[in-house]
């Protein structure tokens, strides 16, 4: 029988003996396609690390603290000056491997950067030197992002429902492929390609961005004789206050300061049509949501009965964006949708009025310099919020129409760039999965 297969049988046999744990998810795991010798258990290319951190003696710093994504990326973590952590914590040095032992299952478990020499985590996340003579750090990463290593893991998980762990023991014990170092970086080798290509053409839109940042910042230093938006402290007549709130005064000192900037209502207005879903129960309406990675994106497909308010209609080339994040950069321009797209009600959608090009508006909402603006001209006391009218509000300088379109066109190639870098590394995933599986060898076969 194909090892692979008993994972989509829906009965099988397996003897008693070779029972870990009294769960059916846990003996459906396939096995690595290599030769037994190269198969180990992970613990052989690791070390476990229990450091424990004497906050009497180490000072604790906000670059100390590690976030740990599911899509395995380690990066600092803000706490916000909330450095007086009163749990146990445990070091975490460069090049590292930790992981959470409740969300690995998801995807949470990478390596220390080498830009964080020195970092610390809670007992929650167990921490691991590699074994430079064993494996490579890279290939250890790609073999925990494998969707056979994930299956593994989530055969593996033990506790309640909601706060199933995966204990250090129970990971140390997974056999892993743990092939000789230049087959290890053979695999790596093909990764870093994909890699490097990818990030060639999100850098080639990045480029469009920051060159039409620096251009707005141009225009506003050039116009205004001090920097509002900067300075801690600043005039504003009482006339002109619509409210006491400091951020609503600086949006006010800015505009003010800015006489010959033109608003976004010049060539944007709110586009509401609201979509009463419940009234195609049997129907499935995709709903689209946005955020600050990839803007705005498909969420899910559902039924129309299922809906309890409602919703707000988007098209190809309008904009919408979330209220309460809009100001880190939960903004974006909607792609090729269907007819009946539809997202939340809480998101506010808005459209270009005029022939500006959207292309160049979509670039324009992600230069820090606009979120800047959005950010002073968002409303609302505990909960911050950016309405379609406080945004229509926001005035940038006006620019001729051959540099507005001669952006909307690089953003435009560096996307197309971006497309063909996904297709790619769709392609290059799949061989590095097969590669890590065993089902393929480097030199091809």
């Amino acid at each position: 029988m194909n090892p692979q297969s008993v994972t989509e049988l829906r009965a099988f046999a397996i003897w008693w003996k070779d029972l870990d744990r009294w769960s059916p998810q846990s003996v459906r795991v396939s096995s690595w396609h290599w030769p037994p010798s190269v198969i180990k258990p992970l613990i052989s290319a690791l070390d476990r690390r229990c450091e424990l951190v004497d906050k009497k003696t180490f000072t604790l710093k906000p670059d100390h603290f590690l976030s740990l994504r599911f899509t395995g990326e380690v990066e600092i973590r803000n706490l916000h000056g909330k450095e007086d952590f009163k749990g146990t914590l445990f070091f975490a040095h460069a090049g590292d491997i930790i992981y959470s032992k409740i969300d690995v299952r998801n995807g949470a478990i990478g390596i220390v950067p080498s830009d964080v020499p020195l970092a610390t985590v809670t007992s929650e996340f167990p921490v691991y030197r590699i074994k430079k003579d064993v494996a490579l750090a890279e290939y250890i990463r790609l073999v925990f992002r494998s969707n056979h290593f994930r299956r593994i893991i989530n055969a593996m998980v033990s506790g309640a429902s909601g706060r199933k762990r995966v204990q250090p023991e129970s990971l140390e014990n997974v056999k892993i492929p743990l092939p000789p170092l230049p087959t290890q970086a053979a695999i790596v080798a093909r990764w870093r390609k994909s890699e490097e290509q990818r990030d060639s053409a999100r850098g080639q839109l990045q480029s469009v961005v920051q060159s039409l940042n620096q251009r707005m910042l141009e225009c506003y230093r050039s116009t205004s004789p001090v920097d509002v938006l900067a300075q801690r402290c600043f005039p504003v007549s009482w006339q002109y206050l619509e409210q006491w709130d400091g951020k609503s005064a600086r949006a006010v000192a800015y505009r003010l300061a800015c006489p010959h900037f033109i608003p976004l209502s010049t060539f944007a207005a709110e586009a509401t049509e609201l979509v009463r879903p419940w009234e195609e129960p049997d129907h499935q309406w995709p709903v689209f949501g946005v955020d600050n990675v990839t803007g705005v994106f498909f969420n899910q497909h559902q039924q129309g009965g299922d809906f309890n308010a409602p919703y707000k209609r988007i098209k190809r080339d309008w904009f919408f964006h979330n209220p309460t994040r809009a100001n880190v950069g939960s903004l974006g321009i909607v792609p090729e949708v269907p007819e009946d797209a539809i997202t939340s009600p809480e998101y506010q959608v808005w459209r270009i009025t005029d022939d500006t090009p959207p292309g160049y508006v979509a670039t324009l909402i992600n230069t820090s310099f606009f979120l800047r603006l959005v950010d002073i001209h968002r409303v609302g006391a505990v909960k911050q919020r950016l309405y379609v009218e406080n945004l229509l509000r926001i005035v940038v300088p006006a620019q001729p129409a051959a540099f507005m379109t001669d952006i909307a066109e690089r953003r435009a190639k560096a996307l197309d760039a971006i497309d063909q870098a996904r297709r790619e590394a769709l392609k290059s995933d799949m061989e590095i999965e097969a590669l890590i599986l065993g089902t393929k060898t480097v030199n091809g076969k």
